[in-house]
């Protein structure tokens, strides 16, 4: 089937998160990790079918959906998961924090590495916990892990290691190498994983492929606490359906005992989205990376052509991740709003000054009028 991925939907004046911050200006906005393509009919029908239910009750987790992810995981990921093993969440980010919740005592540290998304900055604090943060480095035109500075930065009190994979921002797919020498790390220093895994499906680098890191042996699975979901693949993050896979025992069930206490129950259009994404959606997928592909190689190749800017090549996800520190402008996010563009700038969503993260999951009509709008300003 072909998706009319170019369709213009018009968000603004709908109190959109994306697009009503800028309302009633001409800005277009390419900041939050929200896509502007209609979700997949499979989707949107299985929301009808629970409105036309017309009883917004509680609801459980459908035994499908357990059975579609497990299949999943082993078919997608090489990993065999337990069904027992899920605990299923109202949103990847309450997933962070409830991850540093449950490792470590009050005080001890979480370590990440940087820029990173940010909700990794703020689930420490949260949990009382001490984020220790730890700069990526670039090696030739990929960023990557500094495996010497993780070592260095370890401490008697360190408890977690937080992973992004593949990572936002910047794009990197990690290798099996990087990631067990990161496992061997964290298992000599007795420190527990938390992966998110939210971007695994939209990998762009048709010569990577992801790995999830509990899938390198029983002992790591047994320390790591990996998160997924639907939600930026097929477009349904304003749902809230993840979930955590989590296949120590006694860490689990702290986890999900919490969970309960903390956090709100899943809807029945959250389950349902959800399902259908996981079983009937993977056509649409495949036409979507098509798509961000296309998008990616034109941003790409704007960004370097022109002068001040630079971008290396993601392999996964759809958010560029932009070197503006040539320019030497503090304003970078209100100078491009005032040309009409809206992006994230990178040192307050990332600890990453000097860089912003521009969101191409959108109508190539809508690119190619930011650019030319971006264009303008800096040639």
């Amino acid at each position: 089937m072909n998706y009319n991925f170019d369709e213009l939907i018009d968000r603004t004046n709908t109190d959109s998160f994306k697009w009503d911050k800028y309302k009633n200006r001409d800005i277009i906005p390419l900041w939050v990790a929200d896509m502007d393509f209609k979700a997949a009919p499979p989707i949107l029908e299985a929301l009808e079918k629970v409105t036309k239910q017309g009883v917004i009750g509680y609801w459980q987790t459908p035994e499908e959906l357990v059975d579609v992810v497990v299949k999943r995981l082993k078919e997608r990921h090489n990993w065999e998961i337990q069904k027992e093993w899920i605990v299923w969440l109202p949103g990847l980010v309450p997933g962070l924090t409830l991850s540093c919740m449950v490792v470590g005592d009050e005080g001890d540290e979480i370590m990440t590495t940087v820029p990173v998304y940010g909700p990794f900055m703020k689930a420490p604090e949260a949990a009382k916990k001490k984020l220790v943060k730890v700069q990526m480095k670039l090696e030739g035109n990929r960023w990557t892990l500094d495996f010497d500075a993780i070592r260095a930065a370890i401490t008697p009190r360190t408890k977690m290691f937080m992973l992004c994979n593949p990572y936002n921002p910047a794009g990197t797919v990690f290798t099996k190498e990087e990631l067990q020498t990161l496992a061997d790390i964290c298992a000599e220093h007795n420190i527990v994983i938390c992966s998110d895994e939210i971007h695994c499906d939209l990998i762009l680098d048709e010569t990577k492929k992801h790995i999830s890191i509990a899938t390198l042996s029983q002992e790591i699975a047994n320390r790591t606490i990996t998160l997924l979901s639907p939600s930026k693949t097929f477009n349904i993050a304003g749902l809230g359906c993840s979930f955590a896979v989590i296949p120590d025992d006694a860490t689990r069930a702290k986890y999900a005992n919490l969970r309960y206490i903390v956090e709100p129950m899943i809807s029945a259009y959250a389950y349902q989205a959800a399902l259908t994404a996981y079983r009937d959606c993977d056509d649409w997928l495949q036409e979507l990376l098509t798509y961000l592909r296309k998008n990616h190689d034109f941003v790409l190749k704007e960004v370097n052509a022109i002068k001040g800017l630079s971008m290396q090549p993601l392999e996964a996800t759809y958010l560029a991740w932009i070197d503006t520190r040539e320019l030497g402008i503090d304003n970078i996010a209100e100078v491009l709003e005032n040309a009409g563009v809206g992006i994230s700038e990178g040192g307050f969503y990332f600890d990453g000054k000097g860089f912003i993260r521009l969101n191409f999951g959108t109508q190539m009509q809508r690119l190619e009028a930011a650019f030319e709008r971006i264009r303008k300003v800096f040639n």
